[in-house]
């Protein structure tokens, strides 16, 4: 196999048209046009793809006539020799519905590169059902939508060092990115960065909410809670040192933080967390077992 690069440190987002989109000369399909398939055809046409080069197969009328005004791509109800003419097929279609997809296009698509951002699907299926090695699989999240978005990728065997260039190209569109040496850790970055901007947002509803209770107008208090998780954010990104020490040095025992710490430390609120992160993963696995049957 052509490996991966093994650095963990993620990529930041292209800056360059021609940076991003090099060796994007020929077209890219979508099966599926949903949020996510929507974040990268935007960051593919934003850095200069054309959309007539881009096909999407997408059986909701209203959203083939949304993607086709926004983005002047080519849309079609159903799989057909469209497709032939794509060097890379992004898979943005739901776990339960993959099997069928695939099974429908794999005739029109045998010469592609595949990409799969559907969670939970294993490449062993998703190869088994195309009929072909050269399966990337991704688990992106949705800060992708506006161009911040973090994603894992994992290449399988028959995937060749180009591919994977193609692949790092098309996703730096949509953010950062990272691979991983072995499949069974993207169900924990299912569960880590995957479902993520939901635990932020549950963070941060639950801190506007408590400086509402405080006196705060609701507009005040969300605007602080997530100012404050933009530059937390920001600070870790930025900084040497890990998360454990920037949260000591907010801390000073007896002050305000340490006692709202102190209160999460007596409920095990970190041991409480992790364990709902252990849960996605293990649902992670599951969607691979339940949908998957290579």
């Amino acid at each position: 196999m052509s490996t991966p690069p093994k650095s963990t440190t993620p990529r930041k987002k292209a800056a360059a048209t021609g940076d991003t989109l090099a060796g994007v000369t020929q077209c890219v399909a979508f099966i599926g046009g949903g949020n996510m398939a929507s974040a990268i055809i935007g960051g593919l046409v934003k850095q200069g793809l054309p959309g007539d080069q881009i096909d999407v197969v997408e059986p909701v009328a209203e959203s083939r006539e949304r993607l086709a005004r926004h983005y002047g791509v080519r849309v079609s109800a159903q799989p057909g020799e469209a497709l032939q003419r794509s060097e890379l097929v992004v898979w943005a279609v739901k776990p339960q519905t993959f099997k069928e997809a695939a099974l429908q296009s794999r005739f029109f698509t045998r010469n592609a590169l595949h990409l799969s951002v559907a969670a939970g699907i294993r490449s062993d299926s998703i190869a088994h059902w195309l009929g072909t090695e050269r399966v990337v699989r991704a688990m992106p999240n949705t800060p992708s939508l506006i161009g911040k978005g973090m994603t894992a990728l994992f290449a399988r065997a028959g995937v060749t060092s180009d591919d994977q260039r193609l692949v790092a190209k098309v996703i730096a569109t949509t953010g950062e990115h990272l691979w991983v040496d072995k499949e069974t850790q993207l169900d924990a970055v299912t569960a880590l960065s995957g479902s993520g901007p939901a635990y932020v947002f549950y963070f941060i509803e639950a801190m506007t909410q408590a400086g509402a209770e405080m006196g705060l107008s609701l507009e005040q208090a969300k605007r602080l809670a997530v100012g404050t998780f933009v530059g937390a954010g920001e600070l870790a990104r930025e900084s040497n040192e890990p998360p454990e020490i920037l949260r000591q040095r907010v801390t000073s025992k007896g002050g305000t933080t340490y006692a709202a710490i102190t209160s999460m430390e007596q409920d095990d609120i970190k041991g409480r967390f992790m364990k709902a992160l252990k849960a996605a993963q293990v649902r992670a696995k599951e969607l691979g077992d339940e949908f998957g049957d290579a």
